[in-house]
């Protein structure tokens, strides 16, 4: 059953509580190859992105952050700093770009197959690389925790808070 876009969207929550099932391995598969689809600047991919599900590793990972929401599963999504495309001009790196859109695809494709997850930030780059041997060049982005939702799982109050449109688009300028 094909899901519409904006169904899958706004169904979509960040889950805070899951079941301690872990992930199905054909499942996780299906994520990754999402991510594995998603737009990089100029196709580079310089998206690197680590598995978590062993207890140790989740064990490591909740010295990391406390944000891990006890879930069975999570995907660290970095970037290789050397396989970036930079822009001419000013030397931006595309990297965290790339690597927020390849964990917005794995997020979504998640949602669609009956997987919750959180996109977390709040974590501590320095100890993530160290926990988990990251060499230097790569540089962590997005922690994707996710599992399946327990049964008490809900959105936050504020999921369906949304700006009007018309505060948040405008036409040709500013």
């Amino acid at each position: 059953m094909e899901m519409d876009f904006l169904k899958l969207a706004a169904r979509r929550y960040s889950v805070r509580s899951f079941q301690s099932r872990p992930v199905e391995d054909k499942t996780l598969e299906q994520i990754l190859q999402a991510g594995h689809l998603a737009p990089t600047a100029c196709n580079l991919q310089p998206q690197r992105i680590l598995i978590i599900k062993s207890p140790a590793a989740i064990e490591k990972l909740r010295k990391c952050t406390p944000c891990h929401f006890q879930a069975p599963t999570a995907l660290l999504v970095c970037y290789d700093k050397n396989e970036c495309w930079k822009r001419g001009y000013d030397g931006a790196s595309s990297g965290e770009i790339d690597a927020s859109i390849v964990t917005t695809h794995m997020m979504l494709e998640a949602a669609a197959l009956g997987v919750g997850s959180t996109w977390v930030m709040h974590f501590i780059p320095e100890a993530v690389k160290t926990e988990f041997h990251i060499p230097g060049h790569i540089e962590p982005t997005a922690l994707l925790v996710m599992g399946y939702p327990a049964e008490d799982a809900a959105p936050s109050p504020r999921h369906a808070a949304f700006k009007a449109l018309d505060e948040i688009i405008t036409y040709d300028q500013f």
